[in-house]
């Protein structure tokens, strides 16, 4: 017999298993399809496992540099196969809970790849779901009333340049290295590269970054751009900006060479390997999306406010409707979407209030408007920043270098956007959200006392730098 669900979600990653879970919650009868494993791209293609070897070349590093702390270590080494069997134990933990998650919450796995089917015997509308086996099992359809697609995305490559998986990668096949390279050339100077350029560099390897725009980090505000670029050289990174790939000129030899044009002039870089890191797009394809009236626009699934399609009972969240492509903002989208579907009125995401967090090292974090897209909207700004290097804390760890820069409204005293560069950001960057979805002002961040010594003292050193009252500085 056909299975009937409340609702069967297409895609079992982070925005996918917890729309599942929040949907069992709600009392609804629930399976998930998933053609890979449980927790999807960021568990394990993605955010954990980068994670993972980014930790391990911070360890490495710190352990190098030991005799500063008056800790003398001799013989200091990198054994790369541990590192990536300590990825691969974190990996398999989640993993297991992710599984437990699911019979916990009595939800149905399916392991193939689902398609949605258009109007048929078992409905009237698009959204019966084919599961196809790899191993040429008969394919099951299940009937659901409702379908969300969560089915993430796939790391773009240039046209013409080919993924070959040993000397030119993409960050799927650079998370399986069994060993490290001596020398890399990242093509893309955004968030996922300059992750792989930061760690890369402390595990020693010889880094060129090849960026196309004239700043690395081109979503984050200018001076943390501008900072994380300086820190990084400092690493012994090399920088080339505003230089276009040119892939018919590649070159693999026991190694890559490749030209790029750089304001019309011809450069050629030489490498053991290259990380293609131009960003993301979406599994959109062979997901049965022409047997439905889905809207898509340069790539990505339309859909309004509560991640509604066009089919009114097929929803949409993550990656494959582009926008901030986080596994916070999936997993948030995947529970407004349910919720919707039960009707229970939840409130529309305010994107601006989402922080993003980017784990090189030095650490990179933010909410909110850069100061050019406040200025470019209009708005009459105060900006206060206070630098690492007067907190005590980050004096103790040994890691001064970056700041906090808050912007205001001028007029209203409103927070508009709040941006971190240094140790331990990404851990931090919540109060600021909070006080971005509080709509709190720089002045009633400042009256929040921080525990000293703690790193988070520079948050209400910062908000107090807006006004020019800093105490520090």
């Amino acid at each position: 017999m056909t299975k009937e669900y409340d609702l069967v979600v297409l895609g079992g990653g982070t925005g996918g298993y917890v729309a599942a879970i929040r949907a069992s919650q709600l009392g609804m009868n629930v399976a998930v399809v998933e053609k890979g494993k449980l927790g999807g791209t960021c568990l394990h293609k993605g955010c954990i496992p980068s994670k993972a070897l980014l930790r391990s070349a911070e360890v490495f590093k710190q352990s190098k540099e030991a005799d500063q702390f008056g800790v003398e270590l001799e013989g200091v080494s990198l054994n790369f196969s541990k590192v990536q069997e300590r990825k691969s134990s974190v990996i398999n933990t989640l993993h297991q809970g992710v599984q437990g998650l699911m019979k916990k919450g009595k939800i149905d796995v399916f392991e193939g790849y689902g398609r949605i089917l258009g109007p048929s015997i078992f409905s009237p509308m698009p959204g019966t779901i084919s599961i196809e086996y790899e191993n040429g099992e008969e394919n099951t359809m299940i009937v659901p009333k409702n379908v969300l697609i969560a089915t993430g995305s796939r790391p773009k490559s240039l046209p013409g340049l080919e993924i070959d998986g040993t000397y030119v990668m993409s960050s799927d096949e650079a998370l399986e290295m069994e060993q490290l390279p001596a020398s890399i050339v990242i093509v893309g100077g955004g968030v996922i590269g300059i992750e792989w350029a930061s760690m890369l560099a402390d595990f020693g390897v010889e880094v060129t970054v090849v960026e196309f725009l004239e700043q690395i980090l081109p979503t984050e505000d200018e001076m943390v751009a501008k900072e994380v670029e300086k820190l990084l050289k400092k690493k012994g990174i090399t920088f080339v900006k505003g230089a276009k790939v040119l892939p018919e000129t590649l070159e693999i030899d026991n190694g890559i060479s490749i030209e790029a044009d750089i304001n019309g002039n011809s450069k050629t870089f030489q490498a053991e390997k290259m990380l293609v890191s131009v960003g993301r797009e979406a599994n959109t394809n062979n997901i049965g999306i022409e047997n439905t009236d889905i809207e898509i626009e340069k790539g990505f699934i339309q859909t309004n406010s509560f991640y509604q399609t066009k089919e009114s009972h097929i929803y949409a969240i993550g990656d494959v409707i582009g926008g901030m492509q986080l596994a916070h903002v999936a997993s948030h989208e995947g529970i407004i979407a349910v919720e919707h579907m039960a009707n229970h009125n939840p409130e529309p995401i305010n994107y601006d209030n989402i922080p993003s967090c980017i784990y090189s090292n030095p650490e990179v974090a933010s909410v909110g408007l850069t100061e050019k897209q406040a200025k470019e909207k209009g708005f009459d700004i105060v900006v206060g920043t206070f630098p690492f290097k007067a907190i005590g804390k980050a004096l103790v760890h040994g890691e001064s270098d970056g700041f906090v820069k808050i912007i205001s409204d001028k007029k209203t005293e409103d927070l508009l956007g709040v941006h971190m560069v240094g140790p331990h950001v990404t851990d931090m960057i919540s109060e600021a959200g909070l006080a971005k979805v509080l709509d709190a002002t720089p002045w009633e961040i400042s009256q929040s006392v921080h525990p000293h010594p703690t790193l988070s003292e520079i948050m209400g050193e910062a908000a107090l730098a807006v006004d020019g009252l800093q105490i520090h500085g």
